[in-house]
């Protein structure tokens, strides 16, 4: 009896042993299931995302030590520091010969349909070499670094895959190009480590051609284009490099030092504001700059090609192949700061709210063509009908000397230029005379977040009101007219008192099929008043450019 008790009592735990096991092992298998799934997902969502948020590195080159790190491996975008890779490649055309600086590189309609920051070349026009590589030093222009990448590759996309191959033999292990200038694409990544290996790779190979980053400005057609990097002249030592901004990569900056036998290579990727960025710079390079070895550079230079560099070697010139822009993505606006980004002389910036597409350039024979089409007529082939373009032509009085006058802070888009004495609009150059739309009335805006704008009599306004004289204020240029207004109600929410008198309104040019709206204020009876405005409204952090209607 009592053995026949613990008989059924050792089956029972037996059988509650294997119940419990088999739970486990279930729990275990569902675990694993979720891990995977999990692991997919993210996968799959980090396809076509934005990798936003801060890193920086210090770098010792003269011995390699990393002096100070933080996020150097995240991936982020670099903006317009992709500049550099674009002027590396070009420098190996001038090192082998198969380039010169007087060599004209040819401008398509492609390359001068690319959204600001830009030099505003023209297609079927030519850029010598050296125009183009002063224009990415100082301009930034977007425009000229696909006509570099044009004239290279044949088309920007060829180049995008050669600039990879080139980060990948240098080391950038982490680093993809999708485009030669910087323009905001998801998969266009790199890191702040890898930034600091191209910074070191382009200044040890080409010192002959790296003096031109040091650049304070740049005289094109008259006209003086300052460099965006303000650390030079300012840090004792810089020499250089590049500085680049979207709104999804946040302020960067790759930067050179050179001071007492030390060489340091400093990297800031998404800073808040150029001046933040600025200032987080000069403070790793007071901190980090006396830990650097005084002396003869201890680790390899990077003076020679790359291994397998040989072998993506291509013969100049290249025949242009014709390039149909892809419509551009959704590029985020942080909710914390929604600034607007615009291009300036003043800083790496792009539009990032609503962006035009560029017109599809046209396809070109690979033949000469024996005359030149007549103005505006279609290419030879397209069935495009013939577009006529009203022009308006409106004198303004000639300034005593060609001199251009700018805002210090980023958030510009529309530079200010002069040619033979008249004013125009360097980054924009419309084709035909702009309609200026006056708002009526002030849209009072009760908080940050979304805003909705009323149809106001300016949408009725009529288009060909008389330019305003006197001095006046520009935050921006968008890609339709609701932005512009925005961007406006915005500002008299920010800047009230500084606008009260002001006359808001905004204006629309043309550039190609192109159409563009600038949201200005006119209205101030003195360049002081104006500025004040500007200095107000860059507390608030907008853009502004002070010129004279």
């Amino acid at each position: 009896m009592v053995g026949a008790t613990f008989m059924r009592a050792a089956v029972a735990v037996l059988a509650v042993s294997l119940l419990g096991a088999g739970v486990a092992e279930a729990a275990s298998k569902k675990k694993k299931s979720v891990r995977a799934k999990s692991a997919v997902t993210r996968s799959v969502a980090s396809t076509g995302t934005w990798h936003r948020g801060y890193s920086h590195i210090v770098v010792d080159a003269n011995t390699g030590r990393i002096l100070d790190a933080d996020n150097a491996d995240a991936l982020r975008h670099p903006a317009s520091v992709t500049k550099v890779m674009t002027l590396y490649l070009l420098f190996e055309q001038l090192e082998s010969g198969r380039m010169r600086l007087n060599t004209p590189l040819r401008v398509s309609a492609y390359a001068a349909a690319q959204q600001p920051s830009k030099l505003g070349v023209k297609a079927g026009s030519t850029i010598s070499v050296e125009d183009a590589i002063q224009a990415l030093v100082t301009r930034s222009a977007n425009d000229v670094a696909v006509v570099i990448a044009e004239n290279i590759s044949g088309s920007s996309s060829s180049f995008a895959n050669l600039m990879t191959r080139r980060a990948r033999q240098l080391g950038m292990s982490r680093t993809v190009f999708k485009n030669p200038n910087g323009l905001p694409s998801p998969e266009q990544v790199t890191t702040a480590r890898d930034l600091a290996t191209l910074g070191r790779a382009v200044q040890e190979r080409f010192p002959k051609y790296y003096g031109y980053f040091e650049a304070r400005s740049f005289q094109y057609r008259g006209v003086a284009i300052r460099n965006h990097n303000r650390l030079l002249g300012r840090v004792d030592g810089v020499d250089g490099i590049k500085t680049g901004y979207t709104n999804a990569s946040g302020f960067n900056l790759l930067t050179s030092v050179k001071k007492n036998g030390r060489y340091v290579i400093a990297v800031v990727m998404g800073g808040k504001s150029a001046a933040s960025r600025d200032n987080q710079m000069v403070a790793l390079l007071n901190e980090n700059l006396g830990k650097a070895q005084s002396g003869r550079q201890m680790v390899a230079r990077m003076s020679g090609p790359p291994q397998g560099a040989s072998a993506d070697e291509a013969v100049a010139p290249v025949a242009l192949v014709d390039e149909t822009p892809a419509a551009p993505k959704t590029i985020p606006v942080p909710t914390s700061s929604p600034r607007v980004a615009m291009a300036s002389a003043v800083a790496d910036v792009v539009s990032t709210g609503s962006i035009p597409t560029p017109a599809p350039s046209p396809a070109r024979p690979t033949q000469a063509v024996a005359s030149a089409p007549a103005p505006n007529a279609p290419p030879v082939g397209s069935a495009a009908p013939i577009v006529p373009v009203a022009v308006k032509t409106v004198a303004v009085a000639r300034p005593s000397q060609p001199v251009a006058s700018f805002s210090n802070q980023p958030g510009i888009l529309g530079t200010l230029s002069f040619t033979n004495g008249f004013v125009s609009d360097a980054s924009e150059a419309p084709a035909a005379a702009p309609a200026q739309r006056a708002i009526r009335q002030q849209v009072q805006v009760a908080s940050a977040g979304p805003i909705e704008i009323p149809r106001q009599d300016a949408e009725n306004a009529d288009q060909s009101a008389a330019p305003r004289s006197g001095w006046a204020i520009q935050i921006g240029a968008f890609g339709s007219e609701a932005d512009a207004r925005a961007q406006i109600a915005k500002a008299q929410q920010k800047a009230g008192s500084a606008l009260a008198k002001a006359d808001a309104y905004t204006e629309q040019a043309v550039k190609g099929s192109t159409r563009i709206v600038r949201a200005r204020f006119a209205g101030f009876d003195a360049e002081s008043a104006a500025r004040k405005a500007c200095q107000a409204l860059k507390r608030s952090d907008f853009g502004c450019m002070v010129f004279r209607n």
